[in-house]
Formats: structure tokens, C-alpha cells, sequence
């Protein structure tokens, strides 16, 4: 914190030693970190591998290869790359509130009530080379209501955190809807969009079925010119046969700025369908000082169902 933006009578505290990001390999359940963006406290629950699709990586055409109609021509091939869910450090989250939203991850509710939704604050997914990895000698170094639920110290492991068989249950009750599969992003005029679209479930609605998807967004401003989100264009094909157009003022009621101080802004969203499988795609109004306008694409990507799962997770419940 710089001087200006320290509380008052506050001083600044350590909070561990860092270590060498990892070149190589992945980093285990129970490590801790700052997020290199976004700067809050964090500790990894558990790495996924997901295919990202990079539309600024030229690739030739494979049979693994990608391609929505409708946004162009451009055929992207997916590589693996390494993706962790983690726990946010509450203390940090009214920080970080204006450029991340910290309750990413969302459930449709496993009950009679079909409209619940729940959401697990202070939960993200964070791309390998976004981890600032530390070491603290606090047994309790991230506060987060569940951290003690799924972790315990052990001092014998390296790092000294380790998994409860809560953490384990809880992974393996909710996989499919805590799975992240695909990311996709592409670059305009230096501006980044990462797209990580989510399967939430299906619901019965009026005799027929709804299914749903979260996604969650992140835009950067790989430039040092100041720009603000204006408009969001978005084009929704479903499987049905339906093409919805939806047009609107910024984003979850924001019209974030990307500067060099704070270039990149995080949201997450909902889709509805009545098909199990679409896509979307679209794309981003932004303003630049001098009152001109750009548009920046927003990658396509795929809305897929998981048809072998019979009933949606049941959240927080113990």
C-alpha cells in the first residue's frame, strides 16, 4: 500500500517469504500466493487442466480444433493449460471489490424451490502464470470461512497445508459444476478477453427444460492508454435453432475503467437456454479519452451440458 491509500494508523504487516514461481509442473492443494493481477491473498484447493483456446496464437487446423459460425473464420486449436480453484483471503476482497468479483461460483440449488441459487463467496479460478507463490509460518494464514473446513496444517508437508476429506467429499460430490474444461481468449486493439464458460444444471420450467451456464469474463488492457467499457453486445445461438441478440449499457451494472494502474477488470454472469448445447459471442464497446469508440471481440464459445448428470449439486450444506 502507498501512503496515500494506507488506513490510518494502520502499518503494513509481513505476510510470508516468496518463493520461485514454478517454471514447470503445478503447484499442490494448500499453496499460497498473490494474485499477480488482482493482488489479493489465496490458497490453492486444486489445479485443473483446461483446453485454452488462444485466438491470438496462430495454429493449424486439427481435428481438435474449434470453430462457432457466425464470428468469422478463424479455426483455434486447443492446448492444455493449467487452471487452480481457490479460496480469496476475505480481508482482502472490499479491496479488490471494484476491479474482481469474488463470488464467481454459483450453484443451482438441489431442492424443491427451483428458482434457488447459491453462491460461494470468495471462491476464483486462476490461470498458472497469475500465481505469485509465498510461504507464511501461520497456521491460519488465509481467512475465508471454509478454509479451516478443507485444510489443516501439517507441518511434515511442503507446502504445510493439506487437504480434510471435507475438501476431498466436497470436490468429488460437485465436480462437474466446479469443473473449468475450456477457456477462451482473444486480444483487440490490446484488449484482452478470457472467457470461462460453467455448467450449472438443468430445471423444468412449464414442461419443458432449462438448462443454465455461468461465465465468467476478464478483460485487460495490455496498453498504457486509459480506455472504459461503454457497451456490451452479446449474440446467443441456441441448439433449438433460436439466435437472441442482446445489447446493454456496460457490464453487471458497470462501466469499468482499465488504466495502468488497474488494467484489468473480472465479473461473472448467467445464460439461460432451452436446449442443452449453444454458443455465444459478441463483442465489447470501449471509449478512449478523446471520446472515440472501438469494439473488442469477445471470443466465441461453446455451451455444453454434462447430460450424464441426473440432479444438480446441493451448495453449502453439511
Amino acid at each position: 500500500l502507498c501512503p496515500r491509500n494506507r488506513p490510518e494508523g494502520k502499518v503494513l504487516e509481513t505476510v510470508g517469504v516468496f518463493e520461485a514461481p514454478k517454471q514447470h509442473g503445478k503447484y499442490e492443494t494448500g499453496q499460497l500466493f498473490l494474485h499477480s493481477v488482482f493482488g489479493y491473498r489465496g490458497i490453492v484447493l486444486f489445479p485443473w487442466q483446461a483446453r485454452l483456446y488462444d485466438r491470438d496464437v496462430a495454429s493449424p487446423v486439427t481435428e481438435k480444433s474449434e470453430n462457432v459460425a457466425g464470428h468469422g473464420s478463424k479455426e483455434v486449436k486447443g492446448k492444455t493449460h493449467t487452471y487452480y480453484q481457490v479460496l480469496i483471503d476475505a480481508r482482502d476482497c472490499p479491496h479488490i471489490s471494484q476491479r474482481s468479483q469474488t463470488e464467481a461460483v454459483t450453484f443451482l440449488a438441489n431442492h424443491d424451490d427451483s428458482r434457488a441459487l447459491y453462491a460461494i463467496p470468495g471462491l476464483d479460478y486462476v490461470s498458472h502464470e497469475d500465481i505469485l507463490p509465498y510461504s507464511s509460518t501461520d497456521q491460519v494464514p488465509i481467512q475465508h470461512e471454509l478454509f479451516e473446513r478443507f485444510l489443516m496444517y501439517d507441518q511434515t508437508k511442503v507446502p504445510p497445508f493439506v487437504a480434510r476429506d471435507t475438501l476431498c467429499a466436497w470436490q468429488e460430490k460437485n465436480h462437474p459444476w466446479l469443473e473449468l474444461s475450456d477457456v477462451h481468449r482473444e486480444t483487440t486493439e490490446n484488449i484482452r478477453v478470457t472467457v470461462i464458460p460453467f455448467y450449472m444444471g438443468m430445471r423444468e420450467a412449464q414442461n419443458s427444460h432449462v438448462y443454465w451456464w455461468r461465465y465468467c469474463i476478464r478483460l485487460e488492457n495490455l496498453d498504457s492508454e486509459v480506455v472504459q467499457l461503454r457497451e456490451r453486445h452479446w449474440r446467443i445461438f441456441s441448439l433449438s435453432g433460436t439466435l437472441e441478440t442482446v445489447r446493454g449499457r456496460g457490464v453487471v451494472g458497470r462501466e469499468p475503467v482499465l488504466s495502468k494502474e488497474q488494467p484489468a477488470f473480472q465479473y461473472s454472469s448467467h445464460v439461460s437456454l432451452q436446449a442443452s448445447s449453444g454458443h455465444m459471442w459478441g463483442t465489447f464497446r470501449f471509449e478512449r479519452p478523446d471520446g472515440s469508440h472501438f469494439d473488442v471481440r469477445i471470443p466465441p464459445f461453446s455451451l455444453e451440458s454434462n447430460k450424464d448428470e441426473k440432479t444438480p449439486p446441493s451448495g453449502l450444506h453439511w
